[in-house]
């Protein structure tokens, strides 16, 4: 085992991020239980480690969605007005949270809610008590659940993804993990979707300029809204805060334990503080060319 996954065994507070196509069934876009509840398990039993976690999930919009029948309503149609999607937010969001509650519950665990914007990060007094109720939930044994505030946030103040929501929430909370589970498993030097030499990266040290330009690709996932280029900007954050990032596969919710075991799974990207890193105006700057 080499170093830096070892030291990934001593990690105490650790952000999880489930991406909406790995929480949902592909032919229906309705909420895949099983999968929910793995991920559940696998929670409770990290926060029965003594080690504390938080978990970054998607899936509102598309809960919502299904609740309401628009899911085979095309993209170009009324269901993707802004509107619409916030109401399904509203839906799902609720649906979303009952069933995490439902599960957590079955394994003695108590969930809450956190829902941000871009707010909730650049204003200095709302930055403070998001910090202040995290650090009082984690003391309670409790396990946030957080999501962007889908219902309202706006272009203008929306963060945009959940990748970049975990990153986040990871620095705000002086993390020393950060988790994303998604649909590939891990950084390829290029698309293997497409390029069958596109070779796979264990171990990230430094964040390049090439790296970053790398990353400018997206998933084959049409639920979901983040692309390679999303988890590098992650990784920027969660880095330069002084926690390391892994990506690895959802395809096996399993695959969290094997990481926190020091197992070689996923890409890890290796942290290093960066104290000139100022997550204020770095969030503030998200959107703007």
């Amino acid at each position: 085992m080499d170093e830096f996954r070892e030291r990934i065994r001593n990690k105490k507070r650790i952000v999880v991020k489930i991406g909406s196509s790995s929480l949902t069934h592909k032919e229906t876009g309705d909420m895949d239980y099983i999968r929910m509840e793995k991920l559940v398990r696998e929670l409770s039993n990290i926060r029965n480690q003594g080690k504390e976690v938080i978990l970054v999930t998607s899936g509102a919009i598309a809960a919502g969605k299904n609740a309401v029948n628009l899911n085979n309503i095309r993209v170009d149609s009324q269901a993707e007005s802004l509107a619409v999607k916030q109401a399904c937010a509203a839906v799902g969001q609720a649906r979303l949270m009952m069933t995490y509650q439902k599960l957590f519950a079955e394994y003695n665990q108590v969930a809450a809610q956190i829902l941000m914007t871009k707010n909730t990060i650049v204003d200095n007094l709302n930055r403070y008590n998001a910090h202040n109720t995290f650090s009082e939930l984690l003391k309670m044994g409790v396990i946030p659940v957080v999501n962007e505030n889908d219902t309202v946030a706006t272009y203008e103040i929306e963060i945009g993804d959940n990748d970049t929501l975990s990153a986040i929430v990871a620095a705000l909370v002086e993390a020393d993990l950060l988790i994303l589970l998604s649909d590939i498993d891990g950084l390829y030097t290029d698309d293997p979707r497409t390029n069958p030499d596109a070779r796979f990266i264990e171990r990230v040290e430094e964040l390049t300029e090439d790296l970053m330009e790398m990353g400018k690709a997206t998933t084959g996932s049409s639920m979901g809204t983040g692309g390679m280029n999303t988890k590098l900007m992650a990784a920027q954050i969660a880095t330069n805060s002084n926690a390391d990032m892994v990506i690895a596969n959802s395809r096996d919710i399993g695959v969290l334990h094997r990481i926190l075991a020091g197992k070689n799974e996923g890409t890890l990207f290796v942290a290093h503080k960066n104290e000139n890193f100022d997550l204020p105006l770095f969030v503030k700057g998200l959107h703007m060319k």
